[in-house]
């Protein structure tokens, strides 16, 4: 065989290896194509997961609003109100971790002073005097409004987070004779809602499992493989006090504590599931 020949046949292995190579390509891409593509029969299901539980954390917002005309003065008797509310909620074993201020805005107050002036026509000067070029007649009359800053209001407010409720009460009955006088609401919710969830999640999915076992048997099918699951949970934040309270100033420390009760609550999850029919 003379060397042209080799050449020939090492040229057709070549060919022949990188075909190889092409095709085991081609074909693993096309497979992870195919299998990216949604399966022609599905079956699709939803069910609805539920856990009944307590809350164990409960939040409270409350403001002391001043007003005065000296901003530094504001600032210095609004702090030192405040500094006697956070020292007394400390007071009822509430870590600094659980203790946020959330607002303190200074803003103005606008006092408007309006006036009203004849309108005055210009007219044509008198013999009698020179300078009388202007004369009123007495009708129409324009009004002048200007407005001048009155002194300033000064809002800081703090949210606190309760773990022991026995304290909520405590809490509410202590902060008007302090100098808070909003107090904007208590809500109730989970410190880890994901323990609660996980309970509710796995109730949809049994439910959503059966369901699918069911409708399939009725349907003379069976069922492959999960193709996609998609998750709705939901878990609730009450309002127990929502309504803003604002109190007079003054308020004597004879103000009945209310009592707040934290019920139980609904936690919910709704599951979507795809399965693939065989």
């Amino acid at each position: 065989m003379d060397k042209k020949d080799i050449h020939k046949l090492i040229l057709q292995y070549v060919s022949v290896l990188f075909g190889i190579i092409f095709l085991t390509v081609a074909m693993g891409a096309v497979s992870r194509w195919g299998g990216s593509l949604a399966p022609a029969r599905t079956l699709t299901v939803s069910a609805d997961g539920k856990t009944t539980a307590t809350p164990d954390l409960a939040e409270v917002s409350f403001s002391v609003v001043s007003q005065g005309k000296d901003p530094n003065t504001l600032n210095a008797d609004n702090n030192q109100a405040m500094n006697k509310v956070i020292d007394f909620v400390k007071s009822l074993n509430v870590a600094s971790s659980d203790i946020t201020t959330v607002n303190y805005d200074l803003e103005p107050n606008y006092e408007t002073n309006t006036v009203t002036v004849p309108v005055l026509s210009p007219v044509s000067p008198q013999p009698e005097s020179s300078n009388a070029d202007f004369i009123s007649v007495g009708s129409p009359i324009r009004t002048i409004s200007s407005s001048t800053i009155s002194g300033y209001t000064l809002t800081q407010t703090v949210q606190v987070k309760i773990r022991d409720f026995t304290n909520i009460a405590k809490l509410l009955g202590g902060l008007p004779p302090l100098g808070v006088n909003n107090i904007s609401g208590v809500t109730f919710t989970f410190d880890n809602s994901d323990k609660f969830l996980a309970v509710a999640r796995a109730d949809a999915m049994t439910k959503a499992s059966v369901k699918a076992g069911q409708m399939a048997g009725e349907a003379g099918v069976s069922l492959g493989k999960v193709v996609s699951v998609q998750e709705y949970g939901n878990v609730p934040v009450y309002s127990s006090y929502a309504k803003a309270i604002p109190m007079a100033a003054g308020v004597s420390n004879a103000t009945v504590s209310p009592t707040i009760e934290p019920g139980m609550q609904d936690i919910t999850d709704q599951v979507t599931i795809v399965y693939e029919l065989k």
